[in-house]
């Protein structure tokens, strides 16, 4: 076996994820999915566990020497059900979509009908966009928001499930920036009766502390990635009741994956662990505190918001009204190290490609734990270069702004000293 390190071995891969350390860690991550993974995630996601196979669950195995990683594996799951009060958690799904999958695949047949939100007003492919999975394997239908007032029509959503009588309904959403009624999406499921499944990647950190209802307890299923919010390694979970336990299991293995990530869940075990500690509800006070400070900002300076403000972490903004579209808008700030994604708004007559709107996000901002202070400074940054994207001299300052707060609030200094 070559016992060289990365550097030695492999030196153009270990110069591409230098550079990455140097792009995250100098520059202001504001895509409202993104965040930065602890110190003790990271190990725990590069560790030798990568070699292990373990196909099926802890203490029933296809392979043998499975004694330790059923030990990690056993930590995740029962601090996955603490975190969130669930009664069942799984966390072999290997991404947020794959979660999805594997609930559809467990309790739906190929061409039922599923329903979820529009992926123009803000909801995510994997809830029936006929370019995914989920709207080739099976029918979909969308509900979308009320043109006013931007929000969820739950009327519309209630309508729309009685006349097509889906089998599932998908309540969740990757650019919404308000409160999900989860009990109105029950008792529409309940009505028709139909499953409900919450999809809950984007705000899953809010909800482990109490600062989003739960759809826990509500819900049939409950999934979600366990990164963006809750700040752990790229994956998947399920949450659940026990009754659902045997089907759900099966869905995700042998239904549709084979060996779990072993190395990934010691690291979501890890992430799990963090948010169970005070701090992490701080934290989650501060996103939202920051996403707020952010959103006032931004309007007193005259940029429309999606449905006017925001709830939670992220904020879209609607630049219809402006000479800018959401590609541009993208570019103009990524050129000042301000990182950010075009996304569609609602209604948007422009394609996906270019968009009118653009996602921001507070929870890797807050990880550096910036505060209020910063959320002012960085949405009179954003105006300036929005209103003014090709001057030389404003991109200039706003390069030094970006660059003094990222040398204020450092992050990842630890791989410095390791190098």
């Amino acid at each position: 076996m070559d016992e060289r390190g990365l550097q030695q071995l492999d030196p153009e891969v270990y110069g591409a994820i230098r550079s990455e350390i140097g792009r995250e860690r100098d520059s202001l991550v504001m895509i409202a999915s993104e965040n930065y993974a602890s110190r003790a995630v990271i190990e725990a996601q590069a560790n030798v566990m990568t070699n292990k196979y373990a196909e099926g669950y802890p203490g029933v195995r296809y392979y043998g020497g499975c004694d330790y990683v059923d030990e990690v594996e056993r930590l995740a799951v029962d601090r996955a059900r603490k975190l969130f009060g669930a009664k069942y958690a799984n966390v072999q799904p290997h991404s947020g979509s794959q979660a999805n999958m594997a609930v559809y695949l467990s309790f739906l047949k190929p061409g039922d009908l599923i329903m979820g939100m529009d992926l123009r007003h803000g909801g995510h492919l994997s809830h029936g966009s006929p370019v995914n999975f989920s709207g080739t394997v099976f029918n979909s239908i969308s509900y979308g928001l009320d043109p006013k007032t931007q929000r969820i029509d739950y009327d519309q959503v209630r309508d729309l499930a009685k006349k097509r009588k889906p089998r599932i309904i998908i309540a969740g959403a990757s650019a919404y920036p308000r409160l999900i009624d989860f009990h109105r999406f029950k008792e529409i499921a309940q009505e028709i009766g139909c499953y409900l499944m919450a999809d809950i990647a984007h705000i899953a950190g809010l909800v482990a502390v109490g600062l989003h209802p739960t759809p826990v307890g509500v819900a049939d299923f409950v999934t979600s990635t366990t990164h963006k919010t809750l700040r752990g390694p790229r994956g998947g979970i399920i949450l659940s009741e026990k009754k659902y336990e045997n089907k759900l299991d099966k869905g995700v293995f042998p239904g549709i994956q084979g060996g779990p990530l072993m190395h990934i869940i010691a690291a979501k075990a890890v992430a799990f662990g963090e948010a169970l500690s005070p701090g992490f509800l701080d934290y989650q006070k501060q996103v939202v505190t920051n996403a707020g400070v952010l959103a006032g900002e931004l309007m007193g300076s005259g940029f429309d918001l999606v449905s006017g403000g925001t709830d939670n972490h992220l904020i879209l903004i609607d630049l219809t009204r402006r000479k800018i579209t959401g590609q541009e808008a993208e570019t103009a700030l990524g050129r000042v190290g301000v990182v950010v994604n075009k996304n569609s708004i609602p209604f948007d007559k422009k394609g996906p490609k270019v968009t009118s709107g653009l996602r921001l996000g507070t929870p890797a901002l807050t990880t550096r734990e910036m505060k209020e202070k910063e959320m002012r400074i960085i949405a009179g940054l954003i105006k300036r270069v929005l209103e003014d994207p090709n001057n030389e001299s404003v991109l200039m300052d706003a390069r030094e702004v970006v660059s003094d707060l990222c040398q204020t609030f450092p992050i990842y200094q630890y791989l410095d000293k390791e190098r």
